[in-house]
């Protein structure tokens, strides 16, 4: 019997990630590598943030991550945006996810402090959002004084 679960994703300039979050015993994987092997060190570390804000909750769950596109930073804040959506059940239609290794009442609380510590962790980065202004100066306009 296959268990059908949901998969959580996250953008970041062009760097898309896809999570798979179940009960397990604290795997985590991107791109089917174990996390302990991912270079540098630092996209690792911005790839757990969410983990060990989580605590003890960490040690429940295996977490397993597809990234592509864009560079190694883009491709870790994206996997981490998404592991945090992963965490807390979020989706895009607002509705309670099925088959979620955590109950909502830890879910909402694991939200709380998700936000105390980056309120973009979940959303992303809110320019992202922001369509360019009609009429601003072009990149050719700012470098030079007239176009002779």
């Amino acid at each position: 019997m296959v268990v059908k679960t949901e998969i959580y994703f996250a953008t970041r300039k062009t760097a898309n990630a896809h999570v798979f979050i179940k009960k397990g015993v604290g795997k985590v994987r991107v791109n089917n590598v174990p996390i302990d092997m991912i270079e540098p060190e630092m996209a690792r570390e911005v790839i757990l943030i969410p983990l060990e804000i989580s605590g003890e909750l960490r040690n429940k769950i295996d977490v397993s991550v597809r990234v592509s596109g864009g560079g190694f930073m883009g491709q870790s804040y994206a996997a981490a945006t998404a592991i945090t959506r992963a965490l807390i059940g979020w989706t895009k239609s607002k509705k309670d996810p099925k088959d979620h290794p955590f109950t909502k009442s830890i879910r909402t609380d694991l939200r709380k402090k998700i936000d105390e510590f980056d309120k973009y962790l979940i959303s992303g980065d809110a320019r992202r959002k922001e369509p360019k202004k009609f009429g601003g100066p072009g990149a050719r306009r700012r470098k030079q004084k007239s176009y002779r």
